[in-house]
């Protein structure tokens, strides 16, 4: 099968379903499809190093309103779509002009559920962007059981959908320990300093509002233990006014964004990780953090107790109280424990492959072809 992936709107530095896009491109052409991977003019080099199975084409503007409107315009006409069985939009998005069947990717309904966790821009965007997918894409892919139960809510009617959940790469996120006290100092960071590990986008949903609270208990009680943030900047700054003001903000190390060999090592060596991020479409760094074998506190009622099953702590959202003492409870675990802790959450990871999910993908590009 010929396979067009849009891949125009990935950043510099992929997080969340910028990697999953990256996974895609990576692994499509190892199976019986033809991939052309659809890119911003001047981005092409480094999809052909990421995929070099791949045919790259770039024709697609550089500047974001333009881009947008070469998707919705012109991308459905273009060569790349003409040549193709199928058009994937794996970012919510698809061209509204062409006979190429499409199928679009739904990460999460936040935009819909929680406007307010987003800028009122981007608001506006994605909720005609997932109406319009909703209702004129072939098939649709949802990242998660839990997005496609709110995908149920939101939009009565839609496109037929195929849950596709994400992988890991267990060869690279695992527990054993890759010298990784050395590789830590090399990058400038501490080591065997103790610490919690946080990794995500710094923007309002993720409850960093919450952990900086609970690691004011935390660092009252203990006197070693660090909070270490790695990602890149969203948007919002009340982040930034919440570390300035807070009682232990020398023991907050922030990392800014972590190159991905050393996202494991930073998982792997953390006392304990936490995510108490408020709603996802799937919780990418709960799965990582569960293949390291690392003891993970994250959120109840949402994808990431989907995610973590009995290998995670859960805690109400919000609930400063809840999260701090769970937290201390994960700190206190002896070795054995923590042996027994760690076990649980790499036989968890291995439920979720990147194979597993490419092969919803393929049953999702079939129907959308049979349609």
């Amino acid at each position: 099968m010929r396979v067009a992936l849009d891949v125009s709107a990935v950043p510099e530095r992929p997080a969340g379903a910028g990697r999953y896009v990256v996974e895609l491109a990576r692994r499509l052409p190892r199976g019986a499809e033809e991939v052309t991977l659809v890119a911003r003019r001047g981005d092409a080099a480094r999809w052909r190093v990421w995929s070099p199975a791949s045919r790259v084409v770039a024709p697609v503007p550089a500047a974001r309103p333009a881009r947008l409107i070469y998707e919705a315009w012109v991308a459905g006409r273009s060569p790349a779509a003409r040549d193709a069985d199928v058009w994937h939009g794996p970012h919510y998005t698809m061209p509204h002009s062409g006979t190429t069947p499409r199928v679009v990717t739904i990460h999460d309904l936040t935009f819909f559920t929680n406007p307010e966790w987003h800028e009122p821009v981007k608001v506006r965007f994605f909720r005609r962007a997932i109406l319009y997918a909703a209702r004129h894409a072939a098939v649709l892919v949802s990242v998660s059981a839990y997005t496609a139960r709110v995908l149920d809510e939101v939009v009565a009617e839609h496109a037929p959908v195929v849950v596709a959940p994400h992988g890991v790469f267990l060869g690279r996120f695992d527990p054993r320990d890759r010298d990784d006290d050395e590789r830590l100092r090399r990058a400038g960071w501490p080591a065997p300093t103790p610490y919690v590990a946080f990794v995500g986008t710094l923007e309002p949903r993720k409850g960093l509002d919450v952990l900086l609270g609970a690691f004011a208990e935390l660092a009252r009680e203990d006197r070693e233990i660090e909070l270490w943030i790695a990602g890149q900047r969203g948007w919002g700054d009340a982040f930034e006014a919440l570390v300035a003001g807070h009682p232990a903000a020398a023991r907050i190390r922030r990392l800014g964004f972590v190159d991905d060999d050393l996202v494991p090592v930073l998982l792997r060596r953390a006392r304990v990780v936490a995510y108490p991020s408020r709603a996802e479409g799937f919780g990418l760094p709960v799965l990582e953090a569960l293949a390291c074998g690392a003891v993970v506190v994250t959120t109840a009622d949402t994808v990431m107790a989907e995610v973590g099953g009995d290998a995670v702590t859960l805690v109400p959202v919000g609930d400063t109280d809840a999260l701090a003492d769970a937290l201390a409870r994960a700190l206190a675990l002896d070795a054995h424990e923590r042996a027994a802790v760690g076990l649980a959450a790499r036989r968890r990871a291995e439920l979720f492959t990147w194979d597993a999910s490419l092969a919803q993908h393929r049953r999702a590009y079939a129907m959308a072809v049979a349609r």
